[in-house]
């Protein structure tokens, strides 16, 4: 190769070692581990991303949420309809700018993050990680959705 890496072994294009599939297999695996954790407080995954979110930044507007969680309106619309129904949040569109519809917490949804506090330690725990594990993976795993990100910006701008 021109870039000095050495030739893929023939091996790299069986399935268990793809990073694709490994990344793919993790996320379901994750999120099956959350599930029963998430549904004891009546949320599903995506909304607790949403929670997540404005938790730790207060309000937000959609398009906000929709950037942080790479999701469209037409993927979160329905999902914060949900919680807001579920009494989590409210939906208001800005008034001077009716275009922007700002999320907040209810009270009912301020009060959900204490009950949800203890999710991220029960995850780790029942992958039997240390600390520095789980923060060894964390810092990895940024630094690969940096580089996607980064190739993402760039063949959007046209440049590969």
């Amino acid at each position: 190769m021109s870039d000095g890496r050495k030739s893929w072994p023939s091996e790299m294009f069986q399935l268990e070692k793809q990073l694709c599939f490994v990344l793919y297999e993790a996320s379901r695996a994750t999120i099956a581990i959350y599930r029963p954790l998430l549904e004891e407080l009546g949320i599903t995954y995506p909304q607790y991303l949403v929670l997540l979110i404005l938790w730790e930044r207060g309000t937000c507007s959609v398009k906000e949420i929709g950037q942080v969680l790479h999701l469209d309106s037409g993927t979160l619309s329905p999902l914060l309809k949900r919680l807001e129904a579920a009494g989590l949040i409210t939906r208001q569109r800005r008034t001077n700018d009716e275009r922007v519809v700002d999320i907040s917490l209810t009270d009912t949804g301020h009060a959900l993050q204490e009950r949800a506090a203890s999710i991220p330690k029960q995850f780790v725990r029942a992958l039997d990680f240390t600390f520095e594990e789980y923060r060894s993976l964390l810092t990895q795993l940024k630094q690969l959705m940096a580089r996607l990100h980064t190739r993402e910006r760039s063949v959007a701008r046209g440049e590969e």
